[in-house]
């Protein structure tokens, strides 16, 4: 059977030369004589791989020296918890709440701090990015969290605009859109996502951290749940998820042969746009978020007639355009193109959506 266009939100496609090279490898890694699957943790074969994982990681997005990478587990979710309890000092923390993960963290770290909303776009089924300035943040908050690509509503915050204060480290879950674009890492205290869109199979958290935030805490705190636990040993402390991270390896490097991410960011707008472009020219299909905030990684569309959403998903999976239903609390479509999604797969949806119009619009 023929490979499909697979515009899942997670966990999204993987570059076939990726999947390729792990089929070749699956039995026999490099003359080893086994899988990764089956390798020791401990072994030279692993130290080499997550090694390498770590050093093109670096490299791709630039993360300064002195920042620990950490590959953890229990994605995005764990990490609403670990960040406050590793983080607090004050008790006191600011969220930028911009849809459904976003709430969550902030309910999640209110169990441990003060937490306080600095603004929602709630109110507007989060189909914007609040515009917020320095002043509306606590100058003795712990951290501020913020979301920077928000996977089930659509939205984007962009690199240029994000606000923050110099003494109050920066918290981002970049976990739908890192690797898709540019973004300093050193304006932030703390970095994490789950692998499972543009990094690789689910499974794997990347935490990246400075080394200032990495310190002693409340030794009541669950040892799994230390930052500095798993920093002191390489994320090696227990078993890691050993083969999810050497699929993520594959994955950086297949970044770097791309020409790195500030070149993936090129062709993820190029794809957003012939998208876009389509719905905008559509008098049938319509965004359901503000232009200047939309996401480069998932799209958000509909029709308006719940019916005729449920015939474009049905049809769409039989023309191979699979997973383009919208999340339950948005409806309509949502169309994830992560790194992964070449752009013939965008080119062909627009096909099909324009068929689609034609025929019941």
């Amino acid at each position: 059977m023929a490979r499909v266009f697979n515009f899942s939100a997670g966990p999204g496609t993987l570059p076939e030369a990726v999947l390729k090279r792990a089929a070749e490898e699956l039995l026999d890694y490099q003359g080893s004589g086994m899988s990764v699957m089956e390798m020791s943790h401990r072994s030279s074969w692993y130290e080499r791989i997550q090694q390498k994982a770590e050093s093109d990681l670096r490299e791709i997005m630039n993360i300064p020296s002195n920042y620990k990478v950490l590959f953890l587990q229990g994605g995005a979710h764990l990490q609403f918890s670990m960040v406050p309890l590793n983080l607090i000092k004050n008790g006191k923390a600011d969220y930028l709440v911009t849809g459904v993960w976003g709430k969550k963290a902030y309910q999640e770290g209110k169990k441990y701090v003060n937490a306080r909303v600095v603004a929602s776009s709630e109110d507007s089924k989060f189909s914007y990015v609040p515009k917020i300035d320095k002043a509306q943040l606590q100058e003795d908050a712990d951290y501020f969290h913020i979301t920077t690509n928000n996977t089930v509503y659509g939205t984007r915050l962009r690199d240029k605009d994000i606000v923050c204060l110099d003494n109050v480290p920066l918290v981002a879950d970049m976990s739908s859109n890192i690797l898709s674009e540019v973004y300093d890492v050193s304006k932030f205290g703390l970095i994490y996502a789950g692998s499972q869109k543009n990094m690789g199979p689910a499974g794997v958290t990347v935490v990246i951290i400075r080394e200032d935030l990495v310190r002693e805490i409340d030794p009541t705190v669950p040892t799994m749940l230390q930052y500095k636990i798993h920093a002191d040993n390489s994320s090696l402390y227990n078993t890691p998820p050993c083969y999810s991270i050497y699929m993520c390896g594959l994955v950086f490097e297949w970044i770097k042969e791309q020409g790195g991410v500030a070149a993936i960011q090129k062709i993820n707008e190029e794809k957003a746009q012939l998208l876009y472009d389509c719905i905008d020219a559509s008098s049938l299909f319509k965004g359901t978020v503000e232009k200047y905030d939309r996401s480069l990684m998932n799209v958000n569309f509909v029709t308006g007639s719940e019916e005729l959403d449920k015939k474009f998903v049905r049809e769409a999976e039989a023309r191979g355009l699979v997973n383009l239903k919208g999340y339950r609390t948005v409806g309509g479509m949502r169309a994830s193109i992560y790194n992964a999604m070449p752009i013939e797969g965008v080119k062909a949806l627009v096909e099909f959506m324009q068929d689609f119009e034609r025929l019941n619009g």
